[in-house]
């Protein structure tokens, strides 16, 4: 529990009780089985800076509430903008007359594992709520941030850009559950441009974080100054770099690439209702099947990945998911063996999966809450190995940083991942960059790969502001916790010889 002054007061000033006792007498009165309601008001903001001019600028709030039951075991659904006693209990009239439409698509009735009863508040760890930045502060930090990059030589163009996100939530039900949550992240970016050679980018690694201005204006979390001043340097040696040699070849990863080789290949192959099929229309399905569970060898005994919504400053932390179920943190894949997924409640009755883990959100109030990813994280070693001491087992290979272009089939299972930088390895050291280079495998094999892990100090917390999925489409940020690890043998394309066939 929180101190409610963290709360956003323009949205606990709203009559949250009120609406929600409306919404809920009149679900109730309707024969409703259970009923939630949501009140949100979710702020988003955007600045972008190219070549050190102000080329966009946005800043919009999302207001509204939805209302979701279960009427003779069938869901129903209605949401609005109208905050009123009176368009709260419609929402409700309108959300039963939903389930009685939908009943006859359902072929089971729909049940909830149980959760206990929550009331509570939550809000995530920040010092400063970047919309309380004055602009010219904000705009003078990403200016400063830009002339490092464009005084370096080779740097035809800098963007930056910083999106911030203030969201609260209000959630009750017929159960009696009510809660307060308040979400601050903001994600900032530097990016330079080379066009001697063609086109050549080179991008700042830091995450989207659940962090403050703090994190831009005081490197709470990440050293942007010191990165920033090494992407000139960065980028002209990837210009004049040789093309990589195609083959198999070892791979140290750093966890600013190897974190979206997990979301692509773990977190969302782990999303259960991917597994069972449901999830079938919004890129694919999963190879992890519901009858795999307990038996599939996922990767090599050193893998081991769990779920979380605890994380501190993680994306997908809360204090409970959009079905009021309390965060937690579970097993996904243990010692290689794929030993979990990701459930709301509904999934987790019907497969007689115990209690749900908290996997319920909705990124507006005029969405349903879909099942959604955690926070979900590779476990680093217990010692203390190095990324220096995983290249050192390296004969030839290649070290890998930074997240860019990637692709994947509709079953979590081919993939390729290009990244910022890849640099030559040679007798277990770094020799320089190399340019036009992509890795390729099946999850299975690549994850099987896996020889080692870096310890607690090669960790760092990565991932996305913008997981999508669902129709209507829905956006959802997320974190992905990552070591540098060493696969062997995985397969390196020449993207520029590919392209040219």
């Amino acid at each position: 529990m929180v101190d409610s002054d963290r709360l956003d007061p323009r949205f606990t000033a709203l009559p949250l009780d009120s609406l929600a006792d409306a919404a809920l007498a009149r679900a109730s009165a309707l024969g409703a089985s259970h009923a939630d309601v949501r009140i949100e008001r979710i702020r988003n903001g955007i600045r972008v800076l190219r070549d050190g001019r102000l080329e966009t600028t946005t800043d919009g709030t999302d207001l509204g509430i939805g209302v979701r039951v279960i009427h003779e075991g069938a869901w129903g659904f209605a949401a609005g903008i109208t905050l009123t006693t009176d368009a709260a209990a419609a929402l409700a009239d309108q959300a039963v007359a939903a389930a009685k439409v939908s009943r006859v698509l359902s072929d089971r009735p729909v049940v909830l594992a149980p959760e206990p009863v929550h009331v509570g508040d939550w809000v995530s760890s920040f010092r400063t709520n970047p919309f309380e930045v004055s602009e010219s502060d904000r705009l003078g930090r990403l200016t400063e941030l830009s002339d490092v990059v464009a005084k370096g030589d080779g740097v035809d163009h800098v963007t930056v850009m910083v999106e911030m996100v203030d969201e609260s939530k209000f959630y009750a039900d017929l159960a009696g559950s009510r809660t307060r949550q308040r979400r601050v992240r903001i994600h900032p970016s530097v990016e330079a441009v080379n066009v001697a050679r063609g086109y050549s980018s080179m991008r700042s690694c830091n995450p989207p974080v659940a962090r403050g201005w703090e994190y831009v204006a005081d490197n709470d979390g990440w050293d942007f100054d010191a990165e920033v001043a090494q992407i000139p340097g960065w980028l002209a040696e990837n210009v004049a770099a040789p093309s990589v040699t195609a083959g198999p070849t070892d791979l140290v990863i750093a966890p600013t690439n190897l974190w979206l080789t997990i979301h692509e290949s773990v977190a969302h192959a782990t999303e259960l209702d991917r597994a069972l099929g449901y999830e079938a229309a919004y890129a694919g399905t999963s190879f992890a099947t519901i009858d795999k569970l307990g038996s599939l060898k996922y990767g090599t005994d050193i893998m081991n990945v769990t779920g979380d919504r605890v994380t501190d400053h993680g994306l997908a932390s809360v204090g409970w998911d959009d079905e009021c179920v309390a965060a937690q943190t579970f097993d996904i894949v243990r010692d290689g063996t794929l030993v979990g997924y990701q459930l709301n409640r509904q999934m987790a009755h019907e497969q007689g999966l115990g209690r749900s883990n908290g996997c319920a959100y909705a990124d507006s109030p005029g969405h349903i809450p879909l099942q959604r990813m955690p926070n979900v994280s590779l476990h680093p070693a217990a010692d203390d190995t190095s990324v220096d001491d995983l290249i050192g087992r390296v004969e030839n290979g290649l070290f890998i940083e930074g997240d860019k272009s990637w692709s994947i089939d509709m079953q979590r299972y081919n993939f390729q991942f290009t990244g910022q930088r890849f640099w030559s390895i040679k007798d277990g050291a770094i020799t320089g960059q190399v340019r036009d280079a992509a890795y390729q495998a099946t999850t299975t094999e690549f994850w099987g790969s896996m020889e080692a892990v870096g310890g607690r100090g090669t960790y760092k917390l990565m991932g996305a502001l913008n997981c999508g999925k669902g129709q209507p489409g829905q956006s959802a940020p997320v974190s992905h916790g990552a070591p540098a690890a060493l696969f062997r043998g995985i397969n390196v394309l020449n993207t520029e010889a590919e392209g040219g066939n």
